[in-house]
C-alpha cells in the first residue's frame, strides 16, 4: 500500500501523460515513463517487476500495447512501501491491411530449423542489456528517427498480408529508399551487427543503457561491429528489403527491459 507520509516520486508520462510529483499519472498503452526516485529509495517495481534505476535514481519503463488499465509503480524507502497508482490510457490500435505476402527468404523447413537459434540470439542481446544497464546513457538523451523517410507502418497495428492476419506490429517502418543511410537513433553500444536473419534480415540492435535497446531490421548493409559505441545519427547501416519484407524499408523496434514499446514515443520528447 502506498505511505502517505512517503518522499514524492516525479514521474513524466509520455505519450499521454504529464509530470505528476506523488499524485496519480496517465500514460497510453505503449508509452513510456520516465522519473526519478527520491534519495534513498530503492526496490522500484512496475506491476510487479522489478525496474532498472541509474546511480542518480532516474528510470524509464515500457508500457506493453496490451497493458492492463492500472499498473502498480512500487518502492521502498524510509517509511517504508511506497508506490503510485498509473492509469494506463487504452489506445486504438488501426489495421493495416498489405496486399500479398512478403517473399520467404527461405523454405518454410528451413525457418523452422534456423529460427529458435535466432530467437534465442536476439533474446541474449536483450538479456545483456539489462544485465549491464550502466554499459551506456543514451537513454537518457533525446531520440532521432532513424532514416530520413514517411512513417508507413505504426506500432502495435493488426498486419494483415496477403488476407493472412498476423501478429501486431511490433516497431515502426520507415519508407526509404534501398541502400539510404540507417542511423543510431540514440548513443549506445552495438550489442548485435549480423544477418540475414529469416525474418529480420541484415539486424543491428544497439544498447543505450538501462535496458533500452533499438532493434534495425531488413538492412542492406552492416557498417558496424558488435562492442562499438555509436553516438546519435552516427550511420551503421544501409535500409534494405533483406528477411521477410515486402520492400525497401527500414523498421525500427525498441525494448525496454524486454518489453516493446512505440518507438515514436522517443521521439516526442527527451
Amino acid at each position: 500500500m502506498k505511505h502517505p507520509g512517503g518522499a514524492a516520486i516525479l514521474i513524466a508520462a509520455l505519450l499521454g501523460g504529464a509530470a505528476t510529483a506523488a499524485t496519480a499519472a496517465t500514460v497510453a498503452q505503449g508509452g513510456v515513463l520516465r522519473g526519478r526516485l527520491p534519495m534513498g529509495s530503492d526496490g522500484l517495481t512496475f506491476d510487479g517487476r522489478p525496474v532498472l534505476v541509474a546511480g542518480d535514481g532516474r528510470f524509464i519503463v515500457g508500457v506493453g500495447r496490451d497493458a492492463a488499465a492500472t499498473v502498480w509503480l512500487g518502492w521502498f524507502d524510509t517509511d517504508g512501501e511506497n508506490g503510485e497508482e498509473i492509469a494506463i490510457a487504452p489506445r486504438t490500435w488501426p489495421t493495416q491491411a498489405i496486399p500479398g505476402l512478403p517473399a520467404r527468404p527461405v523454405a518454410d523447413s528451413e525457418f523452422a530449423a534456423r529460427r529458435p537459434a535466432e530467437l534465442a540470439y536476439i533474446a541474449a542481446v536483450r538479456s545483456a542489456a539489462i544485465a549491464d544497464p550502466s554499459a551506456a546513457a543514451g537513454w537518457a538523451g533525446s531520440f532521432t528517427a532513424p532514416a530520413a523517410g514517411p512513417v508507413t507502418g505504426v506500432f502495435g497495428s493488426q498486419r494483415i498480408l496477403g488476407g493472412e492476419r498476423q501478429a501486431p506490429h511490433a516497431g515502426i517502418d520507415i519508407g526509404a529508399p534501398a541502400g539510404a543511410a540507417v542511423q543510431a537513433p540514440a548513443a549506445g553500444i552495438v550489442r548485435l551487427a549480423a544477418g540475414p536473419f529469416t525474418l529480420e534480415g541484415n539486424l543491428v540492435m544497439i544498447d543505450h543503457g538501462l535496458g533500452v535497446v533499438s532493434a534495425l531490421l531488413h538492412l542492406s548493409r552492416i557498417d558496424v561491429v558488435p562492442g562499438q559505441f555509436v553516438s546519435r545519427g552516427e550511420v551503421v547501416g544501409g535500409v534494405g528489403s533483406t528477411g521477410r519484407a515486402t520492400g525497401a524499408h527500414l523498421h525500427w523496434g525498441v525494448t525496454i527491459a524486454g518489453t516493446r514499446i512505440d518507438p515514436a514515443v522517443l521521439l516526442e520528447t527527451r
